[in-house]
């Protein structure tokens, strides 16, 4: 079966857009975090805080190649960071998958992330200036990765049925 991966920087819409494209399709969807953080019994933060970025890395990996491994179609929304780390970009050109990067501009970025900082601890505490510094240093770090999805999707100026409209067209 089918998966469909959808990636790209915090604040693009992956959970948002899945969790839609996920009612139009009935393909169920799981959020890789989430689903992280129900294995480990712990937040993504306190993994962090407990064991560090490098066994958190580790743990996504196995989870992410676990889900990949299961038999029913699903729509998985990825963190982040995770096509950047233990060639977790590489399971994205699976024959078995299809790759979407949810593809937002940093002023788009900008905008969504600036409403709720709060819920996001990496970016809790940055000044409007340095959040800009921040997701434009990032995306420019991470395109390479985001970029070996097999699709890319544009969001900005997008509603969400706009959105999942477009993937709706890629997967007909």
């Amino acid at each position: 079966m089918k998966k469909i991966i959808l990636l790209g920087y915090m604040g693009c819409g992956k959970s948002t857009i899945a969790n839609k494209l996920s009612e139009k399709t009935t393909i169920p969807f799981l959020d890789l975090d989430q689903y992280i953080e129900e294995k480990a019994n712990l937040s993504i933060k306190e993994l962090f805080e407990k064991h560090g970025e490098v066994y958190f890395r580790k743990l996504e990996h196995e989870a992410f190649v676990t889900l990949l491994e299961q038999e029913q179609a699903i729509i998985l929304g990825l963190g982040g960071g995770t096509p950047c780390y233990a060639n977790n970009h590489e399971l994205l050109l699976r024959p078995d998958v299809i790759s979407i990067y949810l593809k937002a501009s940093v002023t788009t970025l900008f905008e969504r992330l600036s409403r709720n900082k709060s819920k996001r601890p990496l970016i809790a505490n940055l000044n409007d200036a340095e959040l800009q510094e921040f997701i434009a240093k990032h995306l420019f770090d991470r395109s390479y990765y985001y970029n070996q999805a097999k699709y890319k999707v544009a969001v900005d100026g997008k509603t969400i049925d706009e959105t999942v409209d477009d993937i709706l067209a890629l997967l007909a």
